[in-house]
């Protein structure tokens, strides 16, 4: 066949293939280019998904009469004009096809004010022929009307979905725009109901209307610049974890994108906190020179190519793994450029926590200074349990304990930050039950602790402290524990012995299938020391030993954890449950064990009242 040149019409409708895949496709660049007009109000009225009607209407800057046919002419823009502005894009659109696409594929009318023009002119696009501009009535802005999207393409229209399918996806496009422009008032309509209403607010706000109230209260802000790079916006908290990618929204210079770099960035900095499979919730821009990223990658404009993306993936994940680890039991979302504060009594009336009394607070303090101190109370708990270890080996035996560690740090450290009645935030510890969990009252109700996995994170915590500094303390063994190897674990021991010491273990090899463990890190001291050790070097044969230091660090001090921690059924003393309360406040990302699941909750005395019906 011979080559011919395609005409104008055909080539806009094969391009609206790939800009107009879908009804949202159509809606997002329509309010793209609301946005680029300096649009301060944007509403949207649907029909069947958008496949029957997308309105879009805006108070922008409006067309003048004579570029009116030029809007809906392909490769026709406003926004670049030369090789140079390609290279630095600031507006959300710039390629000049998604107009020219939409009126190839659907009858479209529209209709604009200039502002400094005494009237509206309107214009019709069917089948992709533009027809003369009329006089309209029109007070300042814009709007197109696009009717019957791919009317004219019916092998493409039978690929459209059920109008309640095109329809979430056409909402999930608008609350994606309408989330990275909080400053924007937003109105969206189906078939003729409201279906949001958004009033110009701050970005907070903003992300918990759209991502729900639990996001807006509990996400932790972030606010972190370095060089030309920004990163701001909301991070979800690792308790309101989803099963789904459902609430995770990115923005560069304020344009949606799905990138695997920064996905893969974010996966790693909530590693340390999200159970299994769940997925965080976030809602973070990223603004950087234009001139740093590519745009320019594909027709959609969801894909981006940074310049540098290692530098990219460096600066996202120490901002969110910093704005994780700022978080501790007990305490609510950072907020940029303040502390972490104490959570703050939502009952005043509450009456003064059982077990407690008050003590001589400081020198000055008034009626609401007074520190509450923990008295003795008849419950069923064991007596001191590191009086063996001290009755055996003095002082020093005393570490064999795995709480003796936190209870000298507890002992050693101040008292965390306390709301207006002296209580720290996860209040004082009441008793044990079925020797699992530990409860506690602070000034807001009931605290409920998994006390092994609240310690497995403070051990964890530790251990990553320790390394990091190149200073884990061991603890020699009294007696060397020896135990059957086979040759592969004694070869481990006699080339890793370093590796192993930077650990915390010392590894002797006393026979050609027998090791003996003469020290372990102080942290883990009440371990199974032959089952830690085992693990130990099952981890450096199997990843190597250089590995096992680098990105499979904090797997292996996970492990360690594990092993190190209380275990269920131990019976605490107060002074311990305390401890453990006082070292959890302290201690960073202590919400989540070291595989994501809670270590606490909190119930209200409202709640506890809503169940017994009081006050009904």
């Amino acid at each position: 066949m011979p080559i011919r040149l395609l005409p104008d019409h055909l080539i806009n409708q094969i391009a609206a293939g790939e800009v107009v895949e879908r009804p949202a496709s159509a809606l997002k660049e329509l309010l793209e280019n609301s946005l680029d007009a300096g649009a301060t109000s944007i509403s949207v009225d649907l029909a069947e998904g958008g496949s029957k009607l997308i309105r879009v209407a805006d108070d922008g800057c409006g067309i003048a009469k004579d570029e009116l046919a030029l809007a809906l002419a392909r490769h026709a823009t406003s926004k670049i004009s030369s090789l140079e502005d390609l290279q630095r894009v600031r507006s959300l659109g710039f390629r000049g096809e998604g107009l020219a696409s939409l009126a190839s594929i659907s009858d479209l009318v529209l209709t604009s004010r200039a502002h400094d023009a005494s009237h509206a002119w309107r214009v019709e696009a069917d089948n992709g022929r533009i027809g003369e501009p009329e006089p309209a009535s029109l007070t300042t802005g814009t709007v197109i009307e696009a009717r019957d999207l791919y009317f004219n393409v019916p092998a493409r229209r039978k690929f459209l979905k059920t109008p309640a399918t095109e329809f979430a996806h056409c909402e999930e496009a608008f609350k994606r725009i309408a989330l990275s422009n909080p400053a924007v008032q937003w109105t969206l309509s189906h078939n003729g109901r409201a279906q949001w209403r958004l009033a110009p607010q701050s970005a907070q706000a903003r992300a918990a209307a759209l991502l729900g109230d639990a996001f807006g209260e509990n996400a932790l802000a972030i606010d972190e610049t370095a060089a030309t790079l920004r990163l701001s916006g909301f991070a979800g908290s690792p308790t309101e974890s989803r099963a789904g990618r459902d609430a995770q929204y990115f923005f560069v210079n304020g344009r949606f994108v799905r990138d695997k770099v920064v996905a893969h960035a974010i996966r790693e900095a909530y590693r340390d906190v999200l159970h299994l499979d769940r997925q965080p919730a976030y809602a973070l821009y990223l603004e950087l020179d234009p001139e740093a990223v590519d745009v320019n990658v594909h027709p959609t404009k969801t894909e981006v190519r940074f310049r540098d993306s290692q530098a990219i993936y460096r600066f996202v994940f120490h901002c969110l793994s910093k704005a994780l680890a700022s978080t501790s039991a007990g305490r609510p979302a950072n907020t940029p450029g303040e502390p972490v504060q104490p959570v703050l009594a939502e009952v005043a009336t509450a009456a003064r926590p059982a077990g407690m009394s008050y003590g001589a607070g400081p020198a000055g303090a008034g009626a609401g200074g007074g520190q509450f101190r923990q008295t003795a109370m008849p419950l069923p708990v064991s007596n001191e349990p590191s009086t063996f270890y001290r009755t055996l080996f003095g002082e020093r035996g005393a570490m064999a304990d795995p709480i003796e560690p936190m209870r000298q740090a507890a002992a050693n450290s101040p008292m965390p930050a306390a709301d207006d009645t002296g209580i720290p935030p996860l209040g004082f510890a009441l008793a044990q039950l079925h020797g699992i969990y530990i409860l506690a009252q602070n000034q807001e109700g009931l605290i409920v602790v998994d006390m092994h996995a609240a310690h497995e994170r403070v051990v964890y915590e530790s251990l990553k402290n320790a390394l990091d500094a190149s200073a884990l303390p061991t603890q020699p063994l009294l007696i060397p524990l020896t135990f059957p190897a086979d040759r592969l674990d004694v070869a481990t021991v006699e080339e890793h012995a370093d590796t192993l010491m930077q650990l915390g273990f010392e590894l002797a090899v006393v026979g050609p299938t027998q090791l003996a463990v003469r020290s372990v890190p102080i942290a883990l001291a009440s371990a199974d020391a032959v089952d830690l050790a085992r693990a130990v070097l099952t981890d450096i044969r199997t990843v190597g030993a250089s590995r096992v230091l680098t990105e499979r660090r904090n797997e292996l001090l996970a492990t360690m954890a594990c092993h190190g921690a209380v275990r269920a059924n131990r019976q605490l003393t107060l002074a311990e449950m305390n401890a453990l309360l006082r070292q959890m406040e302290a201690t960073e990302r202590s919400g989540q064990c070291n595989h994501g699941r809670p270590t606490w909750f909190r119930m209200s005395l409202n709640e506890l009242d809503k169940m017994f019906m009081r006050g009904q």
